[in-house]
């Protein structure tokens, strides 16, 4: 498909007709606007912007999401997009760097008030980035593209059933810790008044509680992440000299999130595209109609089914989409040098006019450029992650396009293996 854009911005019907294309191209009567995907746009005033229906289906996610925009017969365009997991972890480091900061420059600072106050509507930076790379990737969509309806995939997880399949009736609102006074006495209580790593043995009668996962970490107060130490045992544990032999507690991280994202996603593309233009569907719903029409699962036939359009002809190519930082906060490396100079973490935005994530060519390669250096060097991969090379100069490179904080691949078809059951074995 190429992607065609009118003169005024408005999205029009892709072609097909790549003749036609190179004929518009070659006398300048349209542009390149996007390699990738394909997208032109018109430099004349053309008549005819009349558009089909075009249903965009959205499977949401907590780390792939996938979208699937067709006609009643056929597919327009279909992706995944691989979201970030790493903010919550980026942004406890920034927290912990900018403490050490402060104090070492302002150590006897005088205390302030706590007078910050969230908004309303606040939500934790790890469920906004996510629900911004869903808002986003439909812009992207809608932008060359004419969407005229959005359906969306939204998923809620009962946590409390996939704790305790048995649970019903009143025993949701009495919970494990019904008769303590906290979460302390309830884990005490629980552990028999013992140390768990050495049950006494070290008579220390000193009893304190321990967290499995930090909670610098992603680690929470519940009492499946809380178990009773001695002091003795406490401290060999932070320390090092002691090692636990027990299991971390399942985290439901992912169903939590899925489950805020769920109406907060649904009420903001209603806001954007209006109410009567965006409508709900549901995981049984869509499984139900990929076996029944005997297709492969994957997230983008998923959102395909999500549109209502699961016989739509398909040539079976997809784009894979990644969403990478925008920024890097960490300002300086960890490692001190002499004299106590703490080192850059940062270089400049543009080192021989290529910047992080531009396309370039390398022989015959197509690939990114995924580190750079001030000298000129640069690691260039796949967007796979397979590496081209580890330390080439910008001036043996050809730049493409430039990129945003959206990495996009075309992906060739994946094979049938087993369509019976409508699960497949082939890997993504």
């Amino acid at each position: 498909m190429v992607y065609v854009i009118a003169q005024s911005g408005k999205p029009l019907m892709p072609t097909e007709h790549y003749g036609k294309v190179r004929w518009l191209l070659k006398r300048k009567r349209a542009k390149v606007v996007k390699r990738s995907p394909f997208t032109i746009q018109l430099l004349y005033g053309s008549g005819n912007e009349r558009v089909q229906p075009v249903t965009l289906g959205v499977d949401t996610g907590y780390q792939t999401a996938g979208c699937s925009a067709s006609t009643e017969n056929k597919v327009l365009f279909e992706a995944e997009e691989e979201m970030r997991t790493d903010v919550s972890e980026l942004l406890t480091e920034r927290r912990e760097k900018r403490s050490a900061r402060r104090n070492r420059k302002t150590r006897y600072r005088q205390a302030r008030f706590d007078n910050r106050r969230r908004t309303e509507g606040w939500l934790p930076p790890s469920a906004e980035a996510r629900i911004l790379s869903h808002e986003n990737m439909i812009t992207l969509i809608s932008s060359f593209l004419p969407v005229s309806h959005i359906a969306i995939e939204t998923a809620a997880f009962d946590i409390q059933k996939i704790k305790n399949p048995d649970i019903e009736g009143k025993s949701y609102q009495e919970g494990e810790q019904l008769g303590f006074w906290n979460t302390r006495e309830y884990v005490l209580c629980r552990d028999g008044h013992k140390c768990r790593i050495c049950g006494g043995k070290s008579k220390d009668k000193v009893l304190e509680i321990h967290h499995v996962i930090r909670r610098s970490d992603g680690g929470t107060d519940r009492p499946d992440n809380l178990m009773t130490l001695c002091s003795h045992c406490h401290d060999g544990v932070h320390k090092g000299t002691v090692k636990p032999d027990f299991k971390k507690a399942p985290q439901f991280k992912a169903e939590t999130l899925m489950s805020i994202m769920r109406w907060e996603l649904y009420r903001r593309l209603q806001k954007l595209y209006g109410k009567e233009n965006v409508s709900m569907t549901y995981g049984y719903i869509t499984k139900n109609t990929r076996i029944t029409h005997k297709l492969e699962k994957s997230h983008y036939i998923d959102a395909r089914c999500i549109a209502g359009h699961p016989e739509a002809s398909s040539d079976g190519d997809w784009y894979y989409m990644r969403k990478t930082r925008s920024h890097n906060r960490k300002i300086h490396k960890d490692t001190i040098l002499k004299g106590g100079v703490r080192k850059q973490n940062q270089a400049e935005k543009l080192i021989g006019g290529f910047g992080l994530f531009d396309i370039v060519r390398y022989e015959r390669n197509i690939c990114y450029i995924h580190g750079r250096r001030s000298s000129g060097y640069f690691d260039i991969r796949k967007l796979d992650g397979d590496r081209i090379h580890s330390g080439i100069h910008y001036r043996n490179l050809v730049l493409i396009e430039r990129i945003n904080t959206r990495l996009i691949d075309r992906r060739k078809p994946i094979p049938l293996h087993s369509a019976e059951a409508g699960v497949s074995s082939a890997k993504n």
